[in-house]
């Protein structure tokens, strides 16, 4: 199947590295123009080099999500360059690692602020635009099975991500009148390894996300809100 997000922009952060690369290049591959969003205007170039190569259109930005009126002002020009928005994906994440109470105050502000913070930030910044637009959209919020579940050891991170799942749920309920879908992708560690996983790979890859990504996004979730989507190899069920 091809063409499934064919005359619709997404608006994708931390587009230059892994996951939210391939993100970029699996939605334009299906047709969708990219409005990519990344701190490191180097790495953002090989993104923009893999779009075009598909005949998309791409606008990319350097800016930090953590500067709340950089972040708009360049969501901003990417919706006027591209005309319109119809997906976002918030990808905002720092690892940490230490038991809960073992974390230094200053790291714990720190992982909060860059995993939940600066993920609603990207949602403050770019939902109006998916609204404005009056066709309905998709968000997707990216986290890891530590939003589903205890980790130990990665006490903070596992707090900010149980918070964006929260936050996905309350966006859920407040955007569904305006026919905008919320959900989260939840992939597994690369540092879990084979022990820790039902399948027996390894890891999954940026690629097993950002596919989990664009279902989520397209018209074949168009009734799909509010649900936490593992792409874990069984992690949660082992």
């Amino acid at each position: 199947m091809t063409g499934r997000l064919n005359g619709k922009v997404a608006l994708i952060t931390g587009a230059a590295h892994q996951v939210g690369r391939a993100q970029a290049v699996r939605f334009a591959q299906e047709g969708a123009d990219i409005v990519a969003i990344d701190t490191s205007s180097w790495d953002l170039a090989e993104t923009v080099g893999r779009v075009e190569a598909l005949n998309r259109r791409i606008r990319a930005f350097e800016a930090d999500i953590g500067d709340h009126a950089a972040l708009g002002a360049a969501i901003a020009a990417g919706v006027d360059a591209l005309g319109r928005l119809d997906i976002l994906c918030a990808t905002a994440d720092v690892d940490s690692t230490g038991p809960a109470l073992d974390v230094a105050a200053p790291d714990w502000r720190n992982a909060l602020e860059a995993n939940l913070t600066g993920v609603w930030r990207i949602c403050k910044a770019g939902i109006p635009h998916l609204v404005e637009g009056g066709r309905g959209g998709a968000i997707v919020l990216l986290g890891s099975v530590g939003g589903l579940r205890g980790l130990a050891g990665v006490g903070s991170a596992t707090t900010a991500e149980h918070g964006v799942v929260g936050l996905m749920k309350s966006l859920a309920n407040e955007l569904a009148q305006h026919h905008v879908r919320v959900n989260t992708v939840h992939p597994t560690p690369h540092r879990f390894g084979k022990a820790m996983h039902l399948l027996p790979v390894e890891s999954v890859e940026p690629e097993d996300i950002a596919n989990a990504s664009l279902f989520l996004a397209s018209d074949e979730a168009r009734f799909i809100t509010g649900v936490t989507l593992p792409v874990d190899a069984g992690h949660c069920v082992k």
